[in-house]
């Protein structure tokens, strides 16, 4: 019996792989490109290798498989006509194809796929494909972008090669300078940069008995990975689970959908096989999703004791081959300006141009460290040039707690104005800053985050966040819930939360995340919303089980519900904490009581007060601030930057883990410190000889420099717990705020230090002894971009700010309009 029963379970799964294989096969196959293994009944796994184009920008001619299907070992060849469904993270960029089905827009674009037995065959049959390409004119730069609209990388987005543009102004901006007592205005380069995390993205993908498909993945965002491969294999949900493994690192890096994931998962339907793929360091730095490169054009006008009045951004964005999370990136380099200083009216341009390089995306902070970088160094400029101390001038013009901005953004708590107090005591800043010997400096900036985006990718009314809890009779909690984690502690943000409101050791939670098939949804950890989103979720569900274990646990004592307290593993009377009862008997009790124990809860955030079309981007439950005070010291010789001493206070709201909190913010010293000093994701044409294509110049982690250990400073970091309503205990996030003040204070250090202005980054030796060299030359000690391009932005939306009898909603024209064409006109 036992031989018939494995013989049917034979007959069983090839029926399912065949019924999967005709689900998929029949839609997608590529005639005479696909081979299946001979012995399906051994479910070995298989790897896969990606080939990847060695142009920037070019049309596929053809490709011809035949001598890699032929190579031993070789079980698929997947090429872009086996994906002829696009996808893209945001609903307005549907714009990839996890292969490359008829233009490649980057060195590194993958055109096709190689399923072999193990690595090694796979990169050999790679060899081994045949692609004929016809090169297009490369798109190198924004510039580029500008000067040249066709051939356009994309058939969409506003003109040309221009992806985005966009402009919103609140208030009469012009009016507010003209009437300023000072107007300042420059122009700043933020050079791109890539996430770098220890792990390299790696995905594995499997069919089961049933058909239905699994895919273990390196993501931030399950969620988003299940919807897109439900859309490009054409199957159901229902029938496709996504496990978040715990990533060695993300940094946004991972919110995007990649084409390995996609990829992995068609093969293992297709040869219901285990199929696995490991990207290499390069093709980490080629899929890159990392931040952009950006040009910012910033006019601000200062009343003369150094209070804003008015300001005009500028930005230009490189963009790279695709949308990816480019429209929100495009938003943010602008619309959280707002949100530390008190600004009255403010203007807001911005362009995102497509270029052929690997796409820009997301990194830690999300399109806010570039103008940040901007506003604060000019009001470094602005307090040297109206002799004012640069600490003081941001302490008289911090936002107020409880307030809206220009841009109908709603401020909750803010300890911003502590934060800058600690750091100025700590630092000695009233004793040190311009007081140091030469070559030494103190340099001041600001920054304010979110705490999770108001609103979800694909707008709906749903939760942004579920989380399930059941208990045990043992005294056993599970908890639930889709959040990933990345490294940064959710998990045990998750556990402390649960374990809190039942007065229990966060060690008796039992935490599932990431997973699609078994937990509630959860957006993805991206935006710093997981603790406030996911943590107010599991507050309710926590709550609604406690108040079933107060009941039961009340009628057990003869007291009260409302008189019951939970708290260091037992259940008590608050008038009679001498008679206790263990968790796990209060537990019990609810279970005979009620039966099976287990909620739910979820979270939405509320809703933004702005109206008009693009108030979506910047709306939070909360936001928090960080003030950061560098000190540094500069060899005029050489033009070598040595950072001894960082100091950096975090509105934290209340830190649930302080160790945990104080990790973040030590990680985001380090990382800003790496991108104000020597990371940067540069790239160089090749000899003409060879194909004068447009590569990474510094792809390995052996030449991208990043800080070492041996490289990091003492940092001194101070917590500031101003506790928000709207965050669960009040906590807000720290993964994302504390890099944004890093780079400015190093820009603002070296002036202080030697007196040169170096207006761009990462600020290397190089540009120091530039800057220095025009010094000594009596020329204006600067080094950074001299102009800003024209760009054709179109005409502002324009919304009146609160104070101006806004309501939130945009004009159909300016105030005074009408007059002025009836004056010109006439």
């Amino acid at each position: 019996m036992a031989g018939k029963r494995d013989d049917m379970a034979g007959k069983q799964k090839l029926d399912v792989i065949g019924k999967a294989r005709r689900r998929v096969d029949g839609r997608a196959k590529v005639t005479g490109q696909t081979r299946f293994a001979d012995d399906m009944t051994l479910p070995r796994m298989l790897h896969c290798r990606l080939l990847r184009s060695p142009h920037p920008h070019a049309l596929i001619v053809s490709i011809d498989a035949s001598r890699a299907l032929a190579h031993p070992g070789v079980h698929l060849v997947l090429t872009g006509r086996d994906f002829p469904i696009g996808y893209g993270i945001l609903p307005v960029s549907q714009d990839e194809h996890a292969l490359a089905p008829q233009r490649v827009r980057y060195v590194g674009d993958p055109v096709a796929a190689v399923i072999a037995k193990d690595e090694q065959t796979a990169g050999e049959a790679l060899e081994l494909i045949d692609v004929k390409y016809e090169r297009l004119l490369t798109i190198a730069t924004p510039q580029d972008a500008l000067d040249n609209p066709e051939p356009r990388i994309h058939d969409y987005g506003e003109q040309g090669n221009l992806h985005r543009l966009q402009s919103f102004e609140f208030g009469d901006v012009e009016q507010a300078l003209a009437n300023s007592d000072h107007v300042f205005e420059d122009v700043f380069f933020f050079e791109g940069n890539t996430h770098l995390p220890m792990e390299q993205q790696a995905s594995l993908a499997s069919v089961d008995g049933e058909g239905k498909l699994t895919i273990w993945s390196s993501t931030q965002v399950p969620h988003y990975l299940h919807r897109a491969l439900a859309r490009v294999l054409r199957m159901s949900g229902a029938h496709i689970r996504v496990i978040a493994c715990p990533n060695g690192g993300g940094f946004g890096g991972k919110t995007d959908i990649h084409n390995h994931e996609l990829v992995v998962a068609k093969a293992a339907l297709m040869l219901g096989r285990p199929v696995k793929v490991c990207l290499n360091r390069e093709e980490v730095f080629y899929m890159h999703r990392g931040r952009h490169p950006v040009l910012m054009k910033m006019r601000t006008g200062v009343t003369s004791d150094g209070r804003l009045t008015g300001m005009h951004l500028q930005t230009l964005l490189d963009g790279g081959g695709y949308g990816s999370y480019g429209t929100a990136s495009t938003f943010y380099t602008g619309a959280l300006q707002t949100v530390t200083y008190e600004l009255p009216r403010y203007r807001f341009d911005a362009c995102r141009a497509f270029t052929n390089k690997p796409p820009c995306g997301p990194k830690r902070g999300h399109g806010t460290p570039q103008p940040r970088f901007g506003q604060e160094v000019q009001l470094d400029k602005i307090a040297h040039k109206l002799g004012i101390d640069p600490a003081q001038m941001r302490l008289q013009m911090v936002a107020k707690p409880d307030s809206l901005t220009a841009n109908w953004l709603r401020i909750g708590t803010i300890g911003l104005a502590e934060c800058i107090r600690r750091v100025v005591d700590a630092s000695g800043w009233n004793d040190r800053h311009g007081k140091l010997p030469a070559g030494r400096g103190l340099g001041i900036a600001c920054g304010a985050y979110m705490c999770g985006a108001g609103l979800p990718i694909y707008w709906n009314k749903m939760p942004h966040s579920g989380v399930q809890i059941l208990l045990d009779r043992s005294g056993q909690v599970t908890v639930f819930c889709g959040a990933t984690e990345i490294g940064q502690g959710s998990d045990d943000v998750l556990a402390a939360i649960v374990a809190e409101v039942f007065g229990i050791d966060p060690f008796d939670v039992r935490c599932v995340t990431g997973d699609t098939g078994t937990t509630p949804i959860d957006l993805g950890s991206y935006s710093s919303r997981v603790t406030v989103m996911m943590g107010n979720a599991a507050i309710q569900a926590a709550e609604r089980l406690r108040e079933q274990l107060a009941e039961a646990t009340a009628e057990h004592l003869d007291a009260l519900p409302d008189a019951m307290r939970f708290s260091q593993g037992k259940v008590y009377a608050a008038h009679a904490p001498d008679k206790t009862v263990a968790f796990a008997e209060a537990v019990a009790l609810a279970e005979a009581r009620n039966g099976t124990l287990g909620a739910v809860g979820s979270y939405t955030p509320p809703r933004a007060p702005g109206r008009y079309k693009g108030a979506g981007v910047g709306p939070s439950p909360a936001y928090s601030y960080t003030a950061c005070v560098v000190e540094v010291e500069v060899d005029e010789a050489t033009g070598w930057i040595t950072v001894p001493k960082v100091w950096i206070a975090h509105d934290i709201g209340r830190a649930i883990n302080p160790v945990s909190v104080r990790g973040q913010v030590e990680g985001g010293v380090y990382m800003g410190l790496g991108e104000a000093l020597m990371e940067e994701q540069v790239f160089r044409r090749l000899p003409p000889k060879l194909s004068g294509a447009l590569v990474h110049k510094i792809p390995s982690m052996l030449e991208y420099k990043s800080l070492t250990s041996m490289d990091m400073p003492e940092v001194v970091t101070i917590l500031v717990e101003d506790p928000d309503p709207n965050c669960p205990f009040g906590a807000k996030e720290v993964g994302q705020g504390p890099l944004l003040p890093v780079m400015p204070a190093v820009a603002n250090a070296i002036f202080d230090a030697v007196g040169v202005r170096i207006d761009e980054l990462p600020i290397t030796p190089d540009k120091v002894l530039r800057a220095l060299e025009l010094k000594a030359q009596g020329l204006d000690p600067r080094v950074g971009p001299q102009r800003f391009p024209d760009v054709p932005y179109p005409e502002p939306m324009f919304v009146p700010p609160p104070w101006e009898g806004g309501d939130g909603n945009a004009l159909e024209r300016r105030p005074g309009e009408a007059q002025r064409s009836e004056e010109v006109a006439s």
